[in-house]
């Protein structure tokens, strides 16, 4: 069987929006009223980003890498887990091509945040930032996102063989 030099991953990610919890987009903390609710820090885009890595390689997903019943990951910064993923050793040998992410919420806006964030996850993966793209978009006041009770994030990444 042939072995092709490039893999796709996809990664998604929810969690709801209450108060007494920061907010926490891609590593950068936002003013908000309302934060995140999660075993660690509820980012869900560096969750998103994550998964999609596991998922390039077939590894599982961040549940079984980092199970919420365990409490060495409880209010864990979600920076500490994507560092983690990316530097196992089944990663080695694999090279970010690009990362393509959008954040769904109604609030806050993310436009001002979206450079920062591209920013810090291109230091996490130690490339330039022409390899990240994060995008933003409403709901139109629809469903959970829109109705504010919770942000999403999806993620997909291209990796290829170094």
């Amino acid at each position: 069987m042939a072995s092709f030099p490039f893999r796709i991953g996809q990664g998604f990610d929810v969690h709801q929006l209450v108060p007494d919890r920061p907010l926490i987009l891609g590593g950068v903390k936002i003013n908000h009223e309302l934060g995140l609710k999660g075993h660690s820090d509820a980012d869900v885009l560096l969750h998103a980003i994550c998964d999609a890595i596991l998922g390039a390689l077939a590894l599982g997903d961040l549940g079984k890498w980092f199970p919420d019943n365990d409490d060495k990951y409880k209010n864990i910064d979600s920076q500490i887990l994507l560092k983690d993923v990316l530097n196992s050793p089944q990663l080695k040998g694999w090279a970010l091509v690009n990362l393509d992410c959008t954040i769904i919420a109604q609030q806050p806006q993310m436009a001002p945040h979206i450079d920062a964030m591209r920013e810090n996850i291109a230091k996490l993966f130690w490339v330039k930032e022409d390899k990240i793209s994060v995008k933003a978009t409403t709901t139109e006041k629809l469903g959970f996102t829109g109705r504010g009770e919770g942000i999403a994030a999806q993620a997909i990444v291209m990796l290829a063989k170094d």
